[in-house]
């Protein structure tokens, strides 16, 4: 099998961590291994108020960035690099060693602010792994522009309109 690469991107709110759910529970279905992480926000009074970082395989959970929290700032939120290299980073070493699919949600400029997330997402794309992953998509960052520009991932722009469709098409591609 050869292995995939699979990057998802669209504007902000079009449904990309939703879309990377649907994939895991996709995966899960087939009992495969999954790792990585993934970076809900938090709502607090129906407002957003930052975001989590979680790790797939174990469930640790802390928080990735946050209006009051220190750090470097992205927009209003400060970012936590404690918490991006003890969390993030470890989950996907963690899932270079265990897992059939490494799932990240996402590489944007927050997670760019930590160098240890960054090399270990260089990592992972340089292994053998399955990979998928949701993206920036304005980001003119080295990171995020060497990863897209690779020969070996598939780019799946979304929006409103096509996430059901994209999905059948990653479905497809992953051979469920």
């Amino acid at each position: 099998m050869t292995n995939k690469r699979v990057l998802i991107t669209g504007s902000p709110g079009v449904g990309k961590t939703t879309l990377l759910y649907r994939i895991r529970d996709s995966l899960t279905e087939k009992n495969l291994l999954i790792g990585g992480v993934f970076c809900p926000e938090i709502i607090t009074h129906g407002q957003r108020s930052g975001f989590a970082i979680i790790n797939i395989m174990t469930g640790q959970k802390g928080l990735l960035s946050c209006k009051d929290c220190e750090g470097p700032k992205v927009g209003s939120y400060g970012v936590s690099l404690e918490n991006l290299k003890n969390i993030g980073a470890k989950a996907l070493e963690m899932a270079l060693g265990r897992a059939d699919y490494i799932l990240i949600d996402e590489i944007g400029p927050m997670e760019l602010k930590s160098p240890e997330f960054f090399r270990a997402i260089e990592k992972v794309f340089d292994s053998s792994k399955n990979v998928i992953a949701v993206i920036h998509k304005k980001s003119n960052n080295p990171v995020v522009l060497n990863i897209k520009n690779r020969e070996d991932v598939v780019l799946f722009d979304i929006n409103l309109e096509n996430s059901g469709l994209v999905y059948g098409e990653i479905v497809r591609l992953l051979d469920l």
